[in-house]
C-alpha cells in the first residue's frame, strides 16, 4: 500500500476542506490517489466546506474554560462577528472548550476525539459547523495552564457570556493555602490587569533577551547622547530600564486597581494575607484575530474593475 504522507493529507486537505481525520481515511480508501479521495469525501459529503475553506475567518470567539488547578483559553474563528453571536456556534466553542481541559495539549489531540455527545470528532463537528452556518471557521489555537497547587483563574473581556468573549485570559496561582475562593479572587483580579495591560513576560528574568537587549541598546544610545557624565549616564539608563520593565513585565507593573503598588506587591500582600506563599506561575492571553491578517475590500476600485 501506498505510504499516506502529512503532505498528502495536507494537500487534501487544501483541495477539499474536509478534516484531517476524513482526509487520512479517505486516502486509506482510495490507495493514496488524490483525486479518487476526493471523489470519495465528495460521495460522502464531507467536501460540503471546501469553497469556504479559503476565505479569511478573524473574528469568533475566544473561551476560558477552568477547573481547580488546570485551565485551557481556546479561539475558534469565524468570517463575521454575527457568526459570534450565533447560538449554536456559541454552544460549539463553549463545549470544545471545556473539552480541551482533558485534550487540549495541542490542536490535533483537541480535533482528532469524538465531540462531547455526538459520533463526529471535533473537527468533523467542525466542518458540519461551516456547512449549516455558511461561513469559514478554523480552530486555531488552544493553550493549557495547570499548578501543582493552588487554583487556575480566568477571566474573559468583551464577553457574551461567563466564558466567551474577545479577549480570554488564564493565570496560575501556586500556594498552599487553604482559601482557594481567595486565590481565585486574586487570580481573576490579576487576569483582568493583563487584558488592559498586555505583560509581555511574566518576570524581568522570563523577558525575550532579544527584545531586552534591544530596549537596551536604544536606552544607552539615548542616554550617551544627552553629554552627561559616565556616572549619571549609568544611573539614567537604569532608571529607564526601571520604566521599561513597569511597562511590559507583569509582576513589576503598576497594578491597574491600585496603582500605588506593583503586581508583585498585591502577590506579596495576599500571602501574608492568607498566611502562605502565593506564587503567580505564569499566564496566557488570547486576543481574538491577533496576528492575522484581515483583508481590506475596496469597493470603489471593484466597481472601477467592473466597469472596465
Amino acid at each position: 500500500m501506498t505510504q499516506i504522507t502529512a503532505t498528502l493529507v495536507k494537500t487534501l486537505r487544501e483541495r477539499t476542506g474536509a478534516g484531517m481525520m476524513d482526509c487520512k481515511k479517505a486516502l486509506a480508501e482510495c490507495n493514496a490517489d488524490l483525486e479518487s479521495a476526493i471523489d470519495w469525501l465528495r460521495k460522502k459529503g464531507l467536501s460540503a466546506a471546501s469553497k469556504k475553506a479559503g476565505r479569511v475567518a478573524a473574528e469568533g470567539l475566544v473561551a476560558v474554560s477552568v477547573s481547580g488547578e488546570k485551565g485551557v483559553v481556546l479561539e475558534v474563528n469565524a468570517e463575521t462577528d454575527f457568526v459570534g453571536r450565533n447560538d449554536q456556534f456559541q454552544g460549539f466553542v463553549s463545549s470544545l472548550a471545556s473539552h480541551a481541559l482533558s485534550h487540549g495539549e495541542s490542536l490535533e489531540s483537541l480535533l482528532a476525539p469524538s465531540f462531547p455527545g455526538g459520533n463526529r470528532t471535533s473537527e468533523e463537528e467542525l466542518v458540519h459547523l461551516i456547512s449549516v452556518i455558511g461561513e469559514n471557521m478554523t480552530v486555531r489555537r488552544v493553550e493549557q495552564l495547570s499548578v501543582s497547587k493552588g487554583v487556575v483563574a480566568g477571566y474573559v473581556h468583551n464577553s457574551v457570556s461567563d466564558t466567551l468573549g474577545r479577549i480570554g485570559v488564564i493565570v496560575g496561582v501556586e500556594s498552599d493555602a487553604a482559601d482557594k475562593e481567595a486565590l481565585t479572587s486574586l487570580g481573576r483580579k490579576i487576569a483582568m490587569h493583563v487584558a488592559a495591560a498586555n505583560p509581555q513576560s511574566l518576570s524581568i528574568e522570563s523577558l525575550d533577551p532579544e527584545l531586552l537587549n534591544r530596549e537596551k541598546a536604544v536606552l544607552a544610545e539615548q542616554a550617551k547622547s544627552s553629554g552627561k557624565p559616565e556616572n549619571v549616564v549609568e544611573k539614567m539608563l537604569e532608571g529607564r530600564l526601571r520604566k521599561f520593565y513597569e511597562e511590559v513585565v507583569l509582576l513589576e507593573q503598576p497594578f491597574i486597581m491600585d496603582s500605588d503598588k506593583k503586581v508583585k506587591d498585591v502577590v506579596s500582600d495576599a500571602s501574608k494575607t492568607l498566611g502562605s506563599e502565593v506564587k503567580i506561575s505564569g499566564y496566557v492571553v488570547f486576543k481574538l484575530g491577533d496576528g492575522i491578517e484581515k483583508k481590506e475590500d475596496d469597493f470603489a476600485s471593484e466597481v472601477s474593475n467592473l466597469a472596465k
